[in-house]
């Protein structure tokens, strides 16, 4: 059963823990989460892929683990993975942000949402699975990794490349207010170098203004209609000019400039379509360019009918909690797992428009919830 006053300790306990990711150093986290699942009897290891920089993997073995074999047939696992890091607290909080401070329903401190409360509801969940007996007919894999605040490059990207972390479905443990996150947005990240001709700028005429050119394209990609097969649970397409940089002078003309795209894609397209079209818009401008790919992520879909939100729903319906299926605009870790045909959810208890702000809070009550759901959800997930 779902402890309420140990589910607070805990959530305060982590929130103490300084995880900022930069500097990145989840080691003293890593250990705290090592140990209280060690203490429940769970197979628990550690996996650094740089110093300082820590991800805990442990495994609560099914009910039929007594009978296995080297012959017998590999038991079904599940994943569920929160992160260990948190954004940098910054200078804007009017709260000491590692002081876990509660007024009300509230817990105040840095990663209270994102994402230190979805970690302590699944750790109070596990405790409570356990603390029952209840007999999984599954693998429960938990992942509490490092890095995702800047991309996962040391944390789940490598466990799954390495094939450290193996599992038949998973569910991302990073979202606020019991959404169910089914799909979500691709991205291409890129930057544009556009060379032009110096000259004095008295006599503009003499040269070429990579500015000047630069501008053009960047009026021209917004105008542009985008194609895109339509998702109920996504907005249209976007390009967002992110930065830009040119000239050395203001009595110069301007000889180069750069700028940076961000384009998110919709599932059932992809970026050869962009990249093919931003192209030829730069073309009609200039002959004299460069376009760097600074990265790529694929859009990711999964069935609203697929068990992992079938079970999720009735678990939430069960806890009284009414659950919202929705779509991701920005990038989450569910598309790592597209390349290695796994299965894979987002969810998670946090309070909405918390994330990354000062003076970050959860509610406790979701928490708790939370917690009650994730042992519903363990309890009665059956692989198909």
């Amino acid at each position: 059963m779902v402890n309420k006053k140990r589910l607070i300790r805990l959530i305060q306990k982590l929130i103490q823990i300084d995880s900022q990711n930069p500097p990145g150093d989840e080691r003293q986290i890593a250990r705290f989460v090592s140990a209280y699942l060690s203490a429940l009897g769970l197979k628990t290891k550690t996996y650094a892929f740089s110093d300082k920089r820590v991800n805990v993997l442990a495994i609560l073995e099914g009910k039929k683990c007594a009978k296995r074999t080297k012959r017998a047939k590999r038991m079904k696992s599940l994943l569920l993975t929160p992160h260990l890091d948190t954004v940098p607290a910054g200078k804007s909080w009017k709260r000491e942000p590692f002081a876990a401070s509660i007024i009300g329903d509230k817990v105040y401190g840095l990663g209270a949402t994102d994402c230190k409360g979805n970690l302590a509801s699944s750790l109070e969940a596990i405790n409570s699975i356990v603390e029952e007996e209840v007999p999984l007919d599954y693998d429960l894999i938990f992942a509490a990794t490092a890095d995702e605040e800047s991309g996962s490059g040391l944390g789940l990207i490598p466990l799954l490349e390495r094939k450290i972390l193996k599992a038949d479905a998973a569910v991302v443990l990073d979202a606020d207010d019991f959404e169910i996150v089914v799909t979500q947005k691709g991205l291409v990240h890129l930057l544009v170098r556009i060379k032009g001709k110096k000259a004095h700028g008295a006599y503009p005429w003499l040269g070429i203004n990579a500015i000047d050119i630069a501008a053009k394209i960047i009026t021209d990609l917004k105008k542009q209609k985008i194609h895109y097969k339509k998702n109920r649970y996504l907005r249209q397409p976007t390009v967002n000019i992110g930065t830009i940089n040119g000239g050395d002078k203001v009595n110069v003309v301007s000889d180069w400039c750069e700028f940076q795209l961000d384009f998110r894609f919709l599932p059932g397209t992809n970026e050869k379509h962009f990249l093919q079209n931003l192209k030829r818009t730069i073309s009609r401008y200039s002959r004299d360019f460069k376009i760097e790919i600074q990265g790529i992520q694929a859009p990711y879909y999964i069935n609203p009918k697929h068990p992992l939100v079938s079970h999720l729903v009735q678990a939430m319906r069960k806890v009284k909690v009414k659950p919202r299926i929705s779509g991701s605009e920005g990038a989450t870790v569910i598309t790592f797992f597209k390349a290695r045909n796994i299965p894979a959810i987002a969810t998670g208890f946090g309070t909405k428009a918390c994330a990354h702000i000062a003076d970050e809070y959860a509610r406790i009550s979701n928490l708790y919830k939370g917690s009650q759901v994730l042992v519903e959800f363990l309890k009665n997930y059956e692989f198909k």
